[in-house]
């Protein structure tokens, strides 16, 4: 069993937090000023023990910052504290290096194990690539995501072990806003991960968006990062060709999708989000597999956003919180 604190209104006064809006609020004490506020997000893992709320609070407010929100978890006989806070801050009071040093005093007070701080209108967006198989449906979104502003990324590269022509729309996109497109012909003996290492060198993350080659053990060992993935949750499951036909004809009536860590075990890494929807008789081939690309999709978008949104933690050997 296990239970989540979040900050309420009336303890949140007491500790120094608000619920103020961003573009109203006001440094305290210069109720004349209009000062430039910035955003930030800062997520801390470590031993639970008295007081750390508060420290943590004591440590924003003391650098004029003001808290918009926080959410605290402690699973119960686990002896583990896990928070993510939302404030606003001067950078000019507050530097952000000057913020780093300040988290680590309190990293180092408490032990923790993860202490992350992120600032998104100072700090370099997360730079991606995306791998991809035959099928364009998630890789289309994330792009068209990443060109409307919606998943806060830098996409260095699309690496895809199928062929497109040059007259393909997404050939086209890619050329259009200079994100390099590399194809590498994969067999059972070969899967070009030496080379996929060397593109990926300077990523934060890697996304398999319906990338359909399972990446060695050696592989995720060597990158060292977080890999991302997405597949279909058809119930029950189905494998091999087709899983979508082979759902279709046995008349399922839920469908679903997941995104998750990739681990050495195939399909099994800590679950970031899930998504169902139902189908029913009424649903012909086309729009069974309409909906169940639809959910792939927006599945991995969430999960990318929450993720680049510090709301992902790991949580025990295969889980995570997300908040």
């Amino acid at each position: 069993m296990t239970f989540t604190r979040r900050v309420s209104s009336c303890f949140s006064q007491f500790l120094g937090f608000a619920n103020r809006s961003f573009n109203s609020y006001k440094l305290p004490g210069d109720p004349s000023s209009s000062p430039s506020l910035t955003y930030g997000i800062h997520i801390f893992h470590c031993p639970d023990e008295v007081g750390i709320v508060a420290k943590l609070s004591e440590r924003i407010a003391s650098r004029g910052g003001n808290i918009l929100g926080a959410d605290v978890f402690v699973p119960q006989n686990k002896n583990v504290f896990y928070s993510r806070s939302e404030f606003v801050f001067d950078p000019v009071r507050w530097p952000r290096k000057q913020m780093d040093e300040d988290f680590l005093k309190l990293s180092n007070m408490f032990s923790a194990i993860r202490s992350v701080a992120r600032v998104p209108a100072l700090d370099p967006k997360f730079k991606i690539a995306v791998l991809a198989s035959k099928q364009d449906h998630c890789l289309v979104d994330l792009l068209y995501g990443w060109q409307e502003g919606r998943l806060p990324v830098d996409i260095t590269c699309v690496i895809s072990n199928h062929h497109r022509g040059p007259n393909n729309n997404v050939m086209h996109f890619l050329e259009r806003n200079g994100i390099p497109y590399h194809y590498l012909h994969t067999t059972e003996g070969n899967k070009r991960e030496r080379e996929i290492l060397e593109l990926v060198l300077n990523t934060d993350f890697l996304v398999l968006a319906r990338y359909m080659q399972v990446l060695s053990g050696q592989f995720l060992r060597t990158y060292g990062k977080d890999v991302i993935n997405i597949h279909h949750g058809l119930l029950p499951s189905f494998k091999g060709g087709n899983p979508c036909k082979q759902a279709f004809d046995a008349g399922v009536k839920l469908i679903g999708a997941t995104s998750h860590f990739v681990t050495e075990e195939l399909d099994s890494g800590p679950i970031i989000e899930q998504m169902v929807e139902r189908v029913s008789h009424r649903d012909n081939l086309q729009s069974f597999v309409q909906k169940s690309e639809n959910l792939e999709k927006q599945c991995l978008a969430k999960a990318l956003r929450w993720y680049c949104e510090l709301r992902v933690l790991p949580y025990e050997e295969n889980r995570t919180v997300v908040f």
